[in-house]
């Protein structure tokens, strides 16, 4: 291990991150009454041009009027290289009750691009008098995104997810491909008569892992595009879970059960996790640094391994 330790990320749920047009008021309860962990009000690539503004106006007023419980509370913003980014932060923060927990910024690029965010946010911070400090996560969905991807993770104190887009940045890499997510029908090898087909965004997936570990942020899967295939969103989300990812986002309200199920330690692995815990703790007393376990070795590396499903699993719970 390092001399200088990883932080943790936030202690919170985010298994699931629904998301809902700010330009459609009416689905704005349902949102609040869904088993998401994370809500996400857009302003961006849901809404058109002209309805920009009035979907801000809702936003302000449904983070105060609504009940949103428990949940982290998230906005959309448009992104920095649009006119409408800068009134999105300014009226949230000045028009907007505390009960806004952070902002998502999409098509981040550079850490500059947060630095930029951050410096605005604080001013008017500042200049409002507003005591709760604004929470920030970002997407990953350009090529450039992915080669900074851990300057941006280290960017602002203020982050705290990063999701990988996966639409935008397969145009931005030149794929071809107009999946959202999931496996492509091309992206395969042959051997022996037989196709076997890879996962096209798992070196992207594992690069935000890494940096989102190195820098205390949490790591969560985008969007799956065909919210008919239950099955390919469970696959993708699955493999999201074992890389090291938190949770994923819920385009339909019928994905929120799928990553909820997936993202939530199952019982078998939690007590198979508090049982290697056990069997260690019974080694260390007895001086030994490893022990068998249902017939594999495990040591002082699978406590750290079994501690990651418990902790989960206990702040789930709590």
């Amino acid at each position: 291990m390092s001399f200088r330790l990883q932080p943790a990320p936030v202690a919170r749920p985010n298994r699931c991150q629904l998301f809902g047009p700010a330009s459609r008021p009416a689905i704005f309860e349902k949102m609040a009454a869904s088993a998401a962990d994370v809500v996400n009000l857009d302003l961006e690539d849901s809404v058109a041009p002209d309805d920009k503004a009035e979907a801000r106006k809702n936003a302000i007023q449904a983070i105060g009027d609504i009940d949103w419980g428990t949940k982290t509370l998230s906005v959309r913003i448009n992104g920095l290289d649009t006119p409408y980014w800068y009134r999105d932060v300014v009226d949230l923060l000045e028009q907007g009750s505390d009960r806004l927990d952070q902002i998502m910024i999409p098509k981040v690029g550079c850490a500059e691009d947060l630095y930029a965010v951050d410096a605005l946010v604080t001013a008017v911070e500042r200049a409002t008098g507003r005591t709760k400090p604004l929470g920030f996560e970002v997407i990953i969905e350009s090529a450039a995104g992915i080669s900074h991807v851990e300057a941006i993770a280290a960017g602002s104190p203020r982050l705290r997810a990063m999701s990988l887009g996966a639409a935008d940045f397969a145009a931005s890499m030149g794929m071809q491909t107009t999946g959202i997510g999931g496996t492509q029908e091309n992206y395969y090898m042959h051997h022996a008569g037989q196709k076997y087909w890879a996962d096209p965004w798992h070196w992207a997936q594992a690069a935000i892992v890494a940096a989102c570990r190195t820098h205390g942020v949490l790591p969560v899967d985008g969007p799956y595009g065909d919210f008919s295939d239950d099955d390919g969103f469970r696959a993708q989300a699955l493999r999201s879970a074992t890389l090291g990812m938190v949770g994923k986002w819920a385009i339909h309200p019928k994905q929120v059960a799928l990553a909820n199920e997936v993202f939530t330690p199952t019982e078998a692995a939690v007590t198979e996790a508090r049982e290697i815990l056990a069997a260690m703790d019974e080694a260390k007393r007895s001086g030994q640094g490893a022990t068998v376990y249902k017939g594999r070795l495990v040591d002082i590396a699978s406590i750290k391994q079994a501690e990651v499903i418990v902790k989960q699993a206990e702040m789930i719970a709590g």
